[in-house]
């Protein structure tokens, strides 16, 4: 079984709560990090050996406050990785875009990421 990935949140970075044996996966927070490439290698480098053996259900559960472009793309990778867990037929996968429910903005990229990831995709408004 894969050692779960845990990162504290930062004034630039998310919190970062994946764990492999549950498959329930946390990114919450800011994502401005200096170099958002280098912040998420360690992500994806999880991911990849997580699809090799994932939980029957993986549940992404993403929350941000704000996030730079950079950031992003490597956001949209997370999600495209769930993509291939699924194609890879070990397991389902599903995003779960939680927002506060008056920031329109939060809403609008997760209509825009829903319209794009074929991964099965929830928008969850948070009441303030």
């Amino acid at each position: 079984m894969q050692a779960p990935l845990k990162y504290d949140q930062t004034p630039k970075t998310p919190i970062v709560d994946f764990d492999a044996a549950t498959g329930i996966l946390l990114l919450k927070g800011k994502s401005i990090p200096e170099n958002s490439i280098q912040f998420y290698k360690p992500i994806f480098d999880w991911l990849d050996n997580y699809i090799q053996q994932p939980a029957a259900n993986t549940i992404l559960n993403v929350q941000f406050d704000y996030f730079n472009t950079a950031s992003s793309k490597c956001i949209v990778d997370v999600f495209k990785k769930l993509d291939v867990l699924i194609k890879s037929g070990k397991g389902n996968a599903q995003i779960n875009w939680h927002y506060l429910e008056e920031d329109d903005d939060m809403l609008e990229v997760g209509e825009d990421y829903q319209s794009i990831i074929k991964v099965p995709f929830n928008l969850v408004a948070i009441e303030a």
